[in-house]
């Protein structure tokens, strides 16, 4: 967030809310960088999902009352960013299986990332489940704040996490810590 934003020529409350919007970006960017890697398994698209949404924020940033409120909104947004990024891979794939017999092109950040059993195991799960336990687990939400993020009831939160837990302890098992 560059002081560019905040030129000679802005009115004065641009300034402070420009300044405040840098406040928030420096507070909670790791926290949502952090969010995105685990949603990813992709240092890159997690780096990309976090300027998305801090770029979508800064557009409504004047509507947020609450300093608590941004950070379930910035979570949130990284959120749908995640599914719709997902929504398009899913596209994208199709057509390139259609095109070439399923060429898979695989970074070696994304190799090396698969050697952390963790993080291998967290990518195995369908999005929703990863999402679920991502947020009540390593971001450490209640599971009604899961539910809102995910925007569904905390019986579906409780459902995805249990399904989540089974599939980890069984991908899982046998593997050296």
């Amino acid at each position: 967030m560059g002081h560019a934003m905040a030129s000679a020529d802005t009115a004065p409350g641009t300034r402070v809310a420009v300044g405040r919007l840098e406040d928030l970006y420096v507070r909670h960017a790791p926290a949502a960088l952090r969010l995105a890697f685990f949603l990813t398994g992709d240092r890159e698209l997690a780096q990309d999902l976090v300027q998305d949404a801090f770029v979508r924020i800064a557009g409504r940033f004047g509507h947020l009352r609450t300093p608590d409120a941004f950070e379930a909104y910035l979570r949130r947004t990284i959120v749908n960013l995640f599914t719709s990024h997902l929504r398009r891979r899913r596209l994208e794939r199709a057509e390139i299986a259609r095109e070439r017999n399923e060429v898979r092109v695989r970074s070696t950040f994304d190799e090396a990332v698969e050697r952390d059993a963790i993080v291998r195991a967290l990518k195995h799960l369908p999005e929703r489940q990863r999402a679920a336990v991502v947020l009540r687990f390593y971001e450490d939400l209640t599971e009604r704040e899961t539910a809102e993020t995910m925007r569904c009831s905390t019986s579906a939160v409780n459902s995805l996490v249990s399904r989540a837990m089974v599939a980890l302890r069984d991908d899982m098992r046998g593997w050296e810590p």
